[in-house]
């Protein structure tokens, strides 16, 4: 990899109150320049309110092909699972 620069993945939020979403991938030799290029790159027609840039190597994501058994302990503790608890009958929208 050396004389490569950097991949960063870029998230964008479109307008305030809304989450950031992955829009794409960029190189860049910084972060700086990083934000700046993806700003150029991304929002040219002025469709976003914030920018986020993180260097590729330091996400760290499960996989979609592990969905099952990286999800699954969470499906054996009963605890987790609103049926366990007594829900008052004063307390509305349970």
């Amino acid at each position: 990899m050396s004389g490569q620069w950097p991949l960063y993945e870029v998230f964008v939020r479109g307008k305030r109150g809304l989450n950031h979403v992955h829009v794409g991938s960029l190189r860049a030799p910084d972060d700086e320049v990083a934000l700046h290029n993806a700003r150029d790159l991304y929002t040219r027609r002025n469709e976003g309110v914030s920018i986020w840039v993180v260097r590729s190597r330091d996400i760290t994501a499960s996989s979609p092909d592990e969905k099952d058994p990286f999800f699954e302990p969470s499906g054996d503790k009963v605890y987790r699972h609103p049926t366990f608890y007594d829900i008052p009958d004063d307390v509305p929208h349970m």
